[in-house]
């Protein structure tokens, strides 16, 4: 800060190509995850057909998925607020305000917009449009149907 009172366009741009890169990198992570879910699923199908009784394998695997579940919720809930981050950057900027300037706190709630709160992750993991949901609901879902069958026979 060189005593300037308004924010220089290249300023302002550095401090948008950060938080961009966060919510690149928040992106990147949930997509990762999803292919780790994937791949935990299948080495769970793979034991199945071993010696290991099904019920373990079912639990174990709605006990993984679920975590993963809410990790890739957790991922998309900070993506969610550092989008919340880049709009209010934008909005104060204009004004020539300096407050926090390269501050990359998404939690910060100087930073939060009227009537924006950050998402729980438990919304995250139900929100619309449902992808999390679908992605992960469904084989949880597949697996308890599993477990209940084995146990029932």
């Amino acid at each position: 800060m060189n005593g300037q009172s308004t924010v220089t366009t290249e300023e302002l741009h550095k401090e948008l190509d950060l938080i961009q890169s966060c919510v690149t990198r928040m992106a990147q992570n949930s997509f990762a995850l999803k292919g780790w879910a994937l791949a935990v699923l299948a080495a769970l199908v793979a034991l199945s057909a071993e010696r290991m009784a099904l019920w373990v394998l079912c639990l174990i695997g709605i006990a993984l998925l679920m975590m993963f579940w809410m990790l890739d919720a957790f991922f998309l809930q900070m993506e969610k607020c550092y989008r919340f981050k880049y709009e209010w950057v934008i909005e104060v900027r204009s004004n020539g305000n300096r407050c926090k300037l390269y501050d990359l706190n998404p939690y910060d709630m100087a930073t939060r917009k009227e009537g924006k709160k950050t998402p729980s992750i438990l919304s995250v993991m139900i929100s619309k449009p449902c992808t999390l949901l679908l992605f992960y609901g469904s084989p949880i879902l597949i697996s308890i149907a599993v477990l209940i069958f084995d146990l029932c026979k």
